[in-house]
C-alpha cells in the first residue's frame, strides 16, 4: 500500500464534504461509513495526533481524484479506497469512540433512508 503520508495534502474539509456527496450513490453505504467514522474520529479534539495523522492520510486518499482504481470505474472504482479505509481504521480503532460511529449513522440515515446498526465497530451480541 502507498504511503498515505502522501495524500494528506488532498485532505480539507470542504474536500471532504463535496466527495461525500458524489460518493454516496457510488461508493456505497460502507465505504460512506468507515469514511463518516473516520472523520469523525479526526474531528475529536480528545484523537491522539499520531491517529489523526493517519486519518488524514487516509481521507485524502478517498478524496483525491488520482488512486490505485480510478472512481469513476463501476463496482471497482472504490475498492481500494476502501482498502485503504479498512487499515487506516484498523491502525486508529483504539481511538475512535461509540459517538464518532453514532454521528456516522445519523448522516447514513439521512441520506441512505434507513436506519442500520453501525457497519464500523459493532461487536455482534451472542445469547449463550
Amino acid at each position: 500500500m502507498e504511503n498515505l503520508q502522501t495524500y494528506a495534502d488532498k485532505f480539507s474539509e470542504l474536500n471532504f464534504w463535496d466527495k461525500i456527496k458524489t460518493a454516496f450513490a457510488k461508493a456505497g453505504k460502507e465505504v460512506v461509513n468507515k469514511t463518516l467514522v473516520l472523520y469523525y474520529s479526526l474531528m475529536d479534539k480528545d484523537t491522539p495526533a499520531w491517529a489523526k495523522t493517519v486519518i488524514i492520510g487516509a481521507l485524502g486518499y478517498f478524496i483525491s481524484p488520482i488512486d490505485l482504481t480510478p472512481d469513476f470505474l463501476p463496482a471497482i472504482g472504490y475498492t481500494d479506497d476502501l482498502t485503504v479505509l479498512i487499515s487506516a481504521f484498523g491502525t486508529v480503532a483504539s481511538s475512535v469512540k461509540e459517538e464518532h460511529k453514532t454521528k456516522a449513522g445519523e448522516i447514513l440515515n439521512k441520506y441512505f433512508g434507513q436506519k442500520d446498526e453501525p457497519l464500523i465497530g459493532s461487536e455482534e451480541k451472542s445469547e449463550n
